[in-house]
């Protein structure tokens, strides 16, 4: 596999449930961001993409939850490139606490669409270029 991004992820008061603890649905929240950023640090911005009448979606998502975050916590999203096809890109990305405790682990598969008919398209050779050189 390739280069590893990191993106820092500090836990609000209003990620968590009553208990304190990171709602379920927020680590996805966290990966999204993560996926963000490490599309815009290799000169991909989605909103000109939508702009071009392209979006890049969720297809699939495969999580394990390992341990809880808890409010206040500064946490490390890690993301990877591992596969990239003619439409379609898969991450690995995991979530860290800044002990090393590992919170949570996933694949996520997006899909290259064409905006606004969402069907899939080739992802642009310009983009599949920064893709593969992050593997």
């Amino acid at each position: 596999m390739g280069e590893v991004s990191e993106f820092p992820v500090r836990v609000y008061y209003e990620d968590t449930d009553a208990g304190g603890i990171v709602y379920n649905a927020n680590y996805l929240k966290f990966m999204e961001r993560a996926r963000t950023e490490f599309l815009r640090a290799g000169g991909i911005e989605q909103d000109v993409l939508l702009h071009a009448g392209l979006a890049f979606v969720v297809s699939r998502t495969e999580i394990d939850f390992r341990s809880a975050a808890r409010f206040n916590e500064l946490l490390t999203v890690l993301t990877q490139v591992t596969e990239v096809k003619r439409a379609s890109m898969r991450f690995s990305q995991q979530i860290l606490a800044a002990d090393g405790r590992l919170i949570t682990q996933a694949m996520v598969q997006i899909a290259c669409v064409s905006h606004p008919q969402m069907k899939p398209v080739a992802i642009p050779e310009k983009i599949k270029g920064v893709l593969l050189s992050a593997r």
